[in-house]
């Protein structure tokens, strides 16, 4: 079954899904990142400022299929787009996403706008309904300490 996690309290979503993004890469991980369009062409933007030292190799998902199978990271706006085998989503997005549960850990992010928080109270729902153990990740206190 897939792991899910909550990591709430991201000050700015994208920042913090591009620090998460190059733990990902770090350790060999593959991933498809799922967001609204607006957040994936300001995503993919954010991936090719980062330093030469830290660039992550990624694509979107209108990318030809050998690029995304080729590529650790993909960003796309509906999940069925996805392609290839992964380990982790990201979610960055609004709703559930769909195919989830073809990943071995899908981790959900979220800002600490009440819109945000509450579009991710009913995934945290839609999820224990379901029977998935959630892991809570607070960034709030992970920066006050």
């Amino acid at each position: 079954m897939t792991e899910v996690a909550f990591h709430f309290g991201a000050p700015d979503k994208l920042a913090y899904a591009c620090r998460l993004l190059r733990k990902a890469y770090g350790s060999g991980a593959r991933v498809v990142v799922v967001a609204e369009p607006d957040q994936v062409l300001q995503l993919d933007t954010d991936l090719w400022g980062v330093a030469p030292a830290d660039f992550i190799p990624h694509c979107c998902g209108t990318a030809e299929a050998a690029v995304k199978e080729r590529s650790h990271v993909v960003l796309v706006s509906d999940a069925v787009d996805y392609g290839g085998t992964r380990d982790v989503m990201v979610n960055l997005a609004e709703s559930v996403p769909v195919g989830f549960d073809q990943f071995n850990r899908l981790i959900e992010v979220v800002s600490m706008e009440e819109a945000d928080r509450n579009q991710a109270r009913q995934r945290w729902k839609y999820y224990t309904e379901r029977g998935y153990a959630i892991t809570r990740h607070d960034l709030t206190s992970a920066r006050a300490g």
